[in-house]
């Protein structure tokens, strides 16, 4: 008893689109597209923006920006 039979989905199909239209219900589903669109082309973006920033870090002092501890960075600083 609590499931809905064919004759009860027709009768909210018809109520539906008696209220909203068809042209209603096709405008509202062509704007839901756009934005779904929308939102994967922003994501896109945004991977895009974040592959961008991953690049290194350019530094003056290349003995400190590799990691190598020989010598003071005060001396490299003088000698460039």
């Amino acid at each position: 008893m609590g499931s809905l039979s064919i004759w009860h989905w027709i009768v909210v199909i018809v109520v539906v689109l008696l209220l909203f239209g068809r042209g209603k219900i096709s405008e509202l589903m062509g704007d839901m597209a756009q934005g779904i669109k929308a939102f994967k082309k922003g994501m896109a973006d945004d991977d895009k923006a974040a592959d961008a920033k991953s690049e290194p870090v350019k530094t003056i002092d290349h003995q400190t920006a590799s990691g190598s501890t020989s010598g003071s960075s005060t001396e490299n600083r003088k000698a460039v």
